[in-house]
């Protein structure tokens, strides 16, 4: 384990170290390089910064707002048949929009049940299992100005579902 983390440390100074080596023995002014990369990374947060507040806002209002509880109560009455426990049904419908609001619901669920109980150990399952979906479309289909998705949309949404479906399985034959 020692060495791991004495090689998770030494890591960004090498990769540092190797990018300015590497311009230099390409005869490259790295500065200048650095500050036009400064510059496209700048644009791009002005860009997508509103897609990150509106979505950040929404799951917010929904959060406090008691919705995605009620909403997990009605249809963890039909999740409970394959498997999914109701608490879990905010946390997948959330994760799709917001992994950090879904980070919160996971400690909630933690802090409720335990980490070593069988709907903790679903619910880490499902946080690694599936993707902010809306949050990754909107953000870098916005930052390049894509419009037409295509089969992105049900595509994800079915490896969302994939990966739920692997969570209750996994959990179903382990615990």
């Amino acid at each position: 384990m020692k060495a791991v983390s004495y090689l998770s440390n030494l890591i960004i100074p090498f990769l540092l170290f190797y990018v300015i080596g590497f311009g230099l023995l390409s005869k490259r002014d790295i500065y200048s390089d650095f500050l036009d990369g400064a510059k496209d990374g700048l644009k791009t947060v002005v860009g997508i910064v509103p897609t990150l507040v509106g979505l950040m806002t929404a799951v917010g209002i929904l959060r406090a707002s008691g919705f995605l509880d009620f909403l997990g109560g009605l249809l963890g009455k039909l999740t409970e048949y394959i498997g999914l426990p109701p608490s879990l049904v905010p946390l997948s419908l959330v994760r799709m929009f917001s992994s950090s609001a879904a980070t919160g619901l996971l400690l909630d669920i933690f802090k409720e049940f335990g980490t070593d109980s069988k709907v903790g150990f679903m619910a880490g399952i499902v946080m690694s299992a599936t993707e902010s979906v809306f949050y990754c479309m909107s953000l870098y289909f916005s930052s390049v100005k894509i419009r037409k998705t295509r089969y992105t949309l049900p595509g994800a949404l079915l490896a969302t579902l994939a990966g739920i479906a692997a969570a209750v399985w996994i959990t179903n034959c382990l615990i």
